[in-house]
């Protein structure tokens, strides 16, 4: 056996392989990503303005907290809307997300979601439940918790409906038309049996600036 041929057949076959993994077959995907069809889920299934602007991804949620727009569901990580001042958890630098893995006994979460009274003004904190009921909103499981991932962009149709009366209230419109938009706005199950319809929230509230400009 001669080594040294060994070792070249080896080092070839090493950059045969490295060529098909690692050039060929990556740029042939992204070539394939790039075709009609494919595009907007390829780079992100970007949302657009009617200006043309970049305002999010059907993918991932953001928060919504003005009494004009359906708000979706709590995050642990705030949507990564952390202030760049003082953020120590590092969210923006790290995007991080997923869930807080708290018991339903744990203290944090039973605060946050029921509130929690001190005699400092500072320390007291305002529960999810008081903030909905006080908006009108009947609470929902998808509005008082987190999903999984954190950044969930959906809420269930039951959630969305039950933030009809508040929105059409401020925006002036008839609950009838929130109605027909909430319909437009659901993500049906997959095929039909797989996970659960869904409202994706920011396209909803922006197909309702829309219908407020027209």
């Amino acid at each position: 056996m001669n080594p040294i041929r060994e070792i070249t057949k080896a080092i070839r076959a090493t950059l045969v392989l490295w060529l098909l993994v690692a050039v060929i077959y990556p740029f042939t995907m992204l070539a394939i990503a790039q075709l009609p069809f494919l595009t907007n889920q390829a780079n992100g299934s970007l949302i657009r303005n009617p200006q043309g602007q970049v305002i999010g991804s059907s993918l991932i949620g953001q928060p919504f907290t003005s009494d004009r727009y359906f708000n979706s569901r709590p995050s642990t990580t705030s949507y990564s809307t952390a202030d760049p001042k003082k953020d120590d958890a590092g969210i923006l630098k790290t995007g991080v997300s997923g869930a807080s893995n708290f018991a339903p006994s744990n203290p944090a979460l039973l605060d946050r979601i029921k509130g929690k009274s001190d005699p400092d003004p500072s320390k007291a904190i305002a529960g999810d439940l008081s903030r909905l009921k006080t908006a009108g909103i009947t609470p929902t499981a998808d509005l008082v918790y987190t999903s999984g991932s954190s950044l969930d962009p959906h809420i269930t149709p039951e959630s969305a409906k039950a933030q009809i009366q508040r929105v059409s209230q401020s925006r002036k419109i008839q609950p009838s038309q929130l109605e027909t938009l909430i319909q437009q706005n659901t993500d049906n199950r997959f095929l039909g049996i797989f996970g659960e319809d869904g409202v994706n929230v920011l396209k909803l509230n922006l197909a309702i600036d829309g219908l407020s400009k027209s």
